[in-house]
């Protein structure tokens, strides 16, 4: 099995056929033809459909292990350039959409300053799409909402922010203040799934009061779950940074005293180590949050 093997086959689940391939990795179609069928042999099962050029169920549990080998080959060669004063490589991190949209314009320039040969590539996604990408090698970090039990990953805290009620202007709680969960438990809300950590910091403060809150919808998605709310489709639960400070609207943000806050922070793979690139985001990420996470609205860096 060869490097240029394994890298045929992820041009072709990239970009849908031989041909496509063939033109992203400067070669021939017959190279890449070779390389499968070699590839095939070796393995003794059909990794893509000739007809379709779509990759087989073998082939897709192969072309995932084979960009974890490319992953990593990579990681060597941007650890052996790199040296202690200067970093170099590339850097895969993944970030949730409310804390990227007000982390990402301080953390790149930071980043690009005192590291300009470091490429960082961000993927934004909610805490439950990010962390199977981290398992599964096609991130080097996430940043997403704790807390995760998962003895895989090293975690860093990074900041906590207020959990709140956010409700169109014309809704009966918009002049409130502060809620308590009893009265959240009145009516349907719009809620995170329960399998996400939101919801279950969620349900576990109403359960400490024996109270279940009630679902109108369940939302993948803090962003769209603000905007459901914006729009005056219900009253959601949802993180501080959901609601820019610079943000005008006829909306109301209500506090929700006995809710805790949640803790959105850094986690890695423990084996194999982050390469030096990776290592080099966290700390310019810490040094962000420190200097400007007390300035986010709800945001507090005392952990």
């Amino acid at each position: 099995m060869e490097i240029r093997h394994l890298s045929s086959l992820i041009a072709i689940a990239d970009h849908g056929s031989f041909s496509a391939a063939s033109r992203a990795l400067g070669t021939v179609q017959s190279n890449v033809s070779a390389h499968i069928s070699r590839l095939e042999k070796e393995l003794g099962v059909s990794l893509v459909e000739r007809t379709s050029g779509k990759l087989t169920d073998d082939g897709e549990l192969v072309v995932e292990r084979a960009r974890r080998i490319i992953h990593e080959l990579e990681d060597i060669e941007a650890d052996i350039q790199s040296t202690d004063t200067e970093v170099e490589g590339d850097t895969r991190l993944g970030v949730i959409g409310t804390t990227g949209r007000w982390l990402m314009p301080r953390l790149l320039p930071a980043l690009k300053r005192d590291h300009p040969k470091v490429r960082a590539i961000i993927h934004e996604g909610s805490s439950s799409t990010l962390l199977p990408r981290l398992l599964a090698g096609d991130l080097d970090a996430a940043i997403v909402h704790f807390p995760i039990d998962n003895p895989e990953l090293d975690l860093v805290e990074l900041f906590s922010e207020d959990l709140l009620l956010l409700v169109h202007s014309n809704h009966h709680w918009a002049n409130k203040q502060s809620i308590t969960l009893a009265e959240l438990a009145t009516e349907p809300l719009l809620l995170p799934p329960r399998n996400t950590s939101m919801r279950r910091v969620i349900d576990r403060a109403a359960g400490s009061q024996r109270l279940a809150l009630t679902a109108q919808a369940e939302i993948d998605g803090v962003r769209l779950l603000a905007s459901l709310a914006f729009e005056g489709f219900g009253a959601a639960i949802v993180p501080a940074t959901a609601i820019p400070g610079w943000l005008k609207g006829e909306y109301s943000r209500v506090a929700i005293p006995e809710l805790p806050p949640r803790i959105v922070g850094w986690a890695s793979r423990k084996r194999p180590l982050p390469n030096k690139p990776t290592r080099a985001a966290l700390d310019i990420t810490k040094a962000v949050i420190a200097k400007s996470g007390e300035r986010q609205p709800g945001v507090s860096t005392n952990l």
